[in-house]
């Protein structure tokens, strides 16, 4: 049976040691940083002028407003990995809380991965089970446009077979009767999004299927998972724990775009929410970091996501940036971190299931394999 309820303390620090190990930056963190900078006071409802937002939707724009308040914004050189809740130490538990996990200025599929890979670490930790990764997309504008006049045409030919309020609700949303019909599962012949992709969301969607796969994530195709409103993209995703969602995610550019039209950038995201208790909220304990995980390549990438959970199922101290592709940047925030010893694998450790441990003050390096690395690196810690 899954908890309905979980501690407000347990949830803040469960997130922040997932955080921590993909790759994930506290959006506070960031916005303490910005604090006596010149800050963006924009209308909210203005940049929302025209658009109607469903629940999820509506806490991602909460989120890109707190980005933009603070002049949060991704660049070419260094994509942001951003995680978020409304759980904040000091203050009383919310009775519902919320976590959102968010790459933005990455438009590979591996910040799907990452950001799926996250959720799910996550999902698991607090329901105890293994949860299912239901998965699907909607694609561009052209397939949503494209699929939308396919489901129009669906709901006209079936009108006399179907229920009333479906063929009703077609004449104003055809994806809000979509959803309607899948709901009264009277629809097994709905037409699927995947069916009408356009070449480039098409390619999109195979890349991260493959990266889950490569990574040894087990996921389920949903050509029923539907995400409407004018503000998703591509794909789309659920995580279900005993039968019940609990996590729900997708890709959001145009959402993006509109809170920062000057520097319009690819984004995707998910939010997990649950109800929570507890008083006041304590802070929770960061243990110093002793390593950082520094990648560069695509097998490399592969390893840290799988690496992730040994690393974290372990207590190794450690951190990384998954989506980040720069070695520079990421160097930079290993000398940030101050950990005194550097894990690095670039494609030849990839490819031969090894990895460099190097001390920050010898500058002494190891090869170590993969196979027994974190305990190696539990009796260096």
């Amino acid at each position: 049976m899954m908890r309905s309820t979980i501690p407000a303390e347990e949830l803040l620090a469960k997130s922040r040691a997932i955080g921590q190990y993909y790759g994930f930056v506290p959006l506070s963190t960031l916005s303490a940083k910005a604090r006596g900078t010149a800050r963006n006071k924009s209308s909210d409802a203005a940049t929302l002028s025209g658009l109607t937002l469903d629940p999820m939707a509506e806490t991602v724009s909460s989120f890109l407003n707190q980005c933009r308040k603070a002049v949060i914004v991704p660049t070419p050189r260094q994509q942001l990995f951003l995680w978020h809740t409304n759980i904040a130490h000091g203050r009383p538990a919310p009775k519902r809380a919320v976590v959102q996990f968010h790459a933005l200025g990455a438009d590979r599929a591996l910040a799907d991965a990452v950001v799926i890979r996250a959720l799910l670490a996550l999902a698991r930790d607090l329901f105890h089970t293994e949860p299912v990764l239901r998965i699907n997309s909607m694609g561009d504008k052209e397939t949503r446009a494209r699929y939308a006049r396919e489901l129009a045409n669906y709901f006209k030919k079936r009108a006399g077979t179907l229920p009333e309020e479906c063929t009703s609700c077609a004449r104003q949303d055809t994806f809000a009767a979509a959803e309607l019909a899948i709901a009264r599962e009277c629809a097994d012949d709905l037409p699927a999004p995947t069916e009408h992709l356009s070449d480039a969301s098409r390619k999109r969607f195979e890349d991260l299927l493959e990266y889950l796969e490569m990574t040894d994530t087990p996921y389920e195709l949903a050509r029923n998972l539907i995400s409407r409103g004018g503000v998703w993209s591509d794909t789309c995703f659920e995580i279900v724990a005993h039968d019940e969602r609990v996590a729900w995610g997708s890709r959001y550019s145009d959402l993006a775009k509109r809170y920062f039209p000057a520097a319009a950038f690819p984004a995707v995201g998910a939010v997990l929410r649950i109800a929570s208790e507890g008083g006041v909220v304590k802070k929770p304990s960061q243990p110093r970091l002793r390593f950082s995980f520094i990648h560069i390549g695509d097998e490399a990438k592969r390893h840290s996501i799988r690496l992730a959970e040994e690393f974290r199922k372990a207590h190794v101290p450690l951190a990384q940036s998954i989506g980040l592709e720069s070695l520079t940047e990421q160097m930079l925030l290993a000398e940030e971190r101050q950990s005194p010893y550097l894990l690095i694998m670039g494609r030849r450790e990839a490819l031969e299931n090894s990895a460099i441990l190097r001390n920050c003050q010898t500058q002494q390096e190891t090869t170590l394999p993969l196979e027994g690395l974190v305990d190696r690196l539990k009796a260096v810690a």
